[in-house]
């Protein structure tokens, strides 16, 4: 199983309300020396003790997981085993410790490898026009949603009061919003050919134009997002509220990020949308079909329930094209996603491209032994004319395996017999017999040997082994490619 964060996290969560240790043990009923073993996970937590912690922290058992510590943990590893910085091994204990005792510096490490990469290419020839940036407008813009947790409940209280002054069943919202526009604020709504685009708002001609290649779903999330537009700005403003966006195209995406998010809420109302996916086992054919909706906007909707008293099940999300670009990305669960190459070949998420339409599901196993269910399923756009490929991506959501019975797509799975090994990337898996790895671990050295080939592409010696590399093992940042 995953080694266990909660410890880091109660650490974290008493230094962001500025408790003592001793303080915060006088709440509990403990010693002071008690939670100091806590905090550095060397004492397990009883379930009463648990309780009492969410008491006296304000937070639910799902902010005790430890995902947020996970995910700074995975960043550095990664980081750190970046052969370009020419760095000696990172011990395990160190990158662990550096992410559980300093987490404010261990962020300014992945904040100036973040420059140092941009600062690379740069010197590459491949400086934007306008000079150089530390993080580009889409990463920024994806940063500021993930360490939201991708709920914001500003836009939630907007779209509810809209939704009940409309007052209408959602199989109807579509009417019901086109006349909203057209009553309260004049706006037409014209459905025909855009030569290329997909909506444009006329604000002097008092139309908003939608294309025809739109589906029906499709056009009723680009009326939501105009109504939004016209009628959630000041909410839009206090979800932005403390942001400092470093440029003004990370402030637009970030600000229509948050319209595209007061749609959805605006579609898929909170709390009836979390009832029907309880009802539903979380179903998202079954949501899509009900709410009237894409497969896509009804899965991400699925990954923003996280109303403190109201919480749904936590979801990671993403979106990713065939190349293995992720275009979207939000990890309520606590999926520890690389930051800076792809991801692993044998997860569903790649596989799911081999089956047009078809919901794939998969038992995905880390390294560290924390476990998720994993849903996949490819969505295709319109192409724009004939002759051109259409956009295909896949869709991709996941919990934690301890979750996986509240899902339909566990029905009839050995959740444990099930369970795939997969990695965050090749270069940060230690999986010693994966015949789909494209690069070698850059923690371990390599053992080549002309006289044997083995059935996985890179032979090398294990952390257990590693005392006794063979003289003729050479350092992964040596590797020589397997031939063909």
């Amino acid at each position: 199983m995953a080694r266990p964060l909660i410890g880091r996290t109660v650490r974290r969560l008493r230094a962001e309300r500025g408790l003592t240790q001793q303080s915060l043990a006088t709440r509990l009923g403990i010693s002071a020396s008690y939670l100091n073993l806590i905090e550095h996970d060397q004492r397990a937590v009883t379930a009463s003790l648990l309780i009492k912690l969410t008491e006296v922290l304000g937070v639910e058992l799902a902010a005790l997981s430890g995902s947020a510590e996970r995910q700074l943990e995975s960043g550095l590893r990664e980081v750190l085993s970046d052969p370009m910085l020419g760095l000696e091994e990172v011990p395990e204990n160190e990158v662990a410790t550096l992410a559980a005792s300093a987490p404010n510096a261990a962020r300014a490490v992945l904040a100036l490898y973040r420059a140092w990469r941009v600062a690379r290419e740069d010197s590459s020839g491949l400086a934007l026009p306008t000079g150089r940036r530390i993080l580009l407008p889409n990463e920024e813009a994806r940063d500021f949603f993930h360490d939201r947790a991708n709920h914001f409940p500003a836009l939630e209280s907007a779209a509810e009061a809209i939704g009940r002054e409309i007052g209408t069943r959602p199989s109807e919202m579509n009417h019901a919003i086109a006349e909203r526009l057209r009553r309260v604020h004049g706006l037409a709504v014209h459905v025909g050919p855009l030569d290329g685009a997909l909506r444009r708002h006329d604000a002097a001609a008092r139309v908003l134009y939608l294309s025809e290649s739109l589906p029906r779903e499709s056009r009723g999330f680009q009326m939501a997002f105009t109504l939004m537009l016209l009628e959630a700005r000041e909410a839009v403003d206090a979800a932005m509220a403390g942001a400092e966006p470093s440029t003004p195209e990370a402030a637009q995406l970030i600000r229509i990020g948050l319209l595209n998010y007061a749609a959805a809420a605006l579609l898929m109302p909170y709390a009836a949308y979390l009832a029907a996916a309880r009802e539903l086992r979380h179903d998202i054919e079954a949501l899509a079909a009900r709410f009237g909706v894409s497969f896509e906007q009804a899965a991400q909707r699925l990954s923003t329930m996280q109303r403190d008293g109201a919480r749904g099940v936590p979801f990671f999300f993403l979106r990713v094209d065939p190349a293995g670009n992720v275009g979207k990305r939000f990890s309520a669960a606590g999926f520890p996603f690389a930051r800076f190459g792809g991801s692993c070949p044998r997860w569903v998420v790649h596989e799911a491209f081999t089956t047009p339409g078809r919901i794939r599901v998969q038992v995905s196993r880390l390294p560290d032994g924390a476990t998720f269910l994993t849903i996949a399923q490819t969505v295709q756009g319109a192409p724009a004319h004939w002759g051109e490929p259409p956009p295909v991506h896949v869709v991709a959501m996941g919990c934690d395996i301890t979750r996986a019975p509240e899902l339909v797509y566990a029905e009839g799975i050995d959740l444990e017999a099930a369970a795939v090994g997969i990695g965050l990337s090749c270069r940060l898996c230690d999986r010693a017999d994966c015949r789909s790895r494209a690069f070698p671990p850059l923690e371990h050295r390599l053992v080549l040997d002309p006289a044997e080939e083995g059935a996985a592409p890179y032979r090398f010696e294990t952390a257990a082994r590693a005392a006794s590399v063979a003289p003729a093992a050479l350092p992964v940042r040596s590797r020589r490619p397997r031939a063909g």
